[in-house]
């Protein structure tokens, strides 16, 4: 009787270990899932376009009229010392340009009428006599196309017994100024040099 209680026992022990073993634990309980949209593509921002670098504009070379005129000048008021009485009026041509290029004509006129003031031998004609004159005379006030023989017209109607032939010619950045002083009687020419501009 003890061994069936015992083997009763063993077995029941038994049992109850392999029902440990065996007793599973139920399953998680699974959760109804929502049918899954499909993800639209995130807009990615456009991309910006880099501003293109600016090209720098090559350096211009601008002339110094002043400097390049003055040693002509300088060189005209010593040659004709001997030829000219002080009081003489001068017709200051603008300066005609045969370079290869745009020059600025007006500045180099400018500066080789204010190297002349003060002179101390010609009376210079004003750039309102001059205009006016050329107003009168039918030609236009920013004349490209001054020669020899519109200036010495102009110099006689204006009553000037000088005038002050200049030309820039060849390479407009480093342009030769060739300047002739001419006596409007009779065209002769007194004086007449040669010079490079200085930038």
């Amino acid at each position: 009787m003890i061994r069936s209680v015992n083997r009763t026992g063993v077995l029941l022990m038994a049992l109850i270990l392999s029902g440990c073993v065996l007793k599973q634990q139920p399953p998680a309980p699974v959760e109804p899932t929502q049918p899954v949209e499909p993800t639209k593509p995130v807009p990615q921002p456009e991309p910006v376009p880099q501003p293109e670098p600016i090209p720098q504009p090559p350096k211009l070379k601008t002339i110094n009229w002043d400097a390049s005129v003055q040693p002509l000048v300088a060189q005209m008021l010593q040659a004709t010392n001997a030829n000219t009485d002080a009081g003489n009026v001068l017709l200051v041509d603008r300066i005609k340009n045969s370079t290869n290029g745009a020059l600025q004509s007006e500045k180099a006129t400018d500066a080789l009428q204010n190297a002349l003031k003060n002179n101390g031998k010609y009376t210079l004609v004003s750039a309102d006599q001059i205009t006016q004159a050329k107003q009168t005379l039918g030609l236009p006030a920013d004349d490209s196309l001054n020669s020899r023989s519109k200036a010495i017209g102009l110099a006689r109607y204006l009553n000037a017994q000088y005038v002050l032939y200049s030309n820039a010619q060849g390479d407009v950045k480093t342009p030769t100024l060739q300047m002739q002083l001419m006596l409007v009687q009779t065209g002769e020419i007194v004086w007449s040099g040669t010079g490079t501009a200085q930038n």
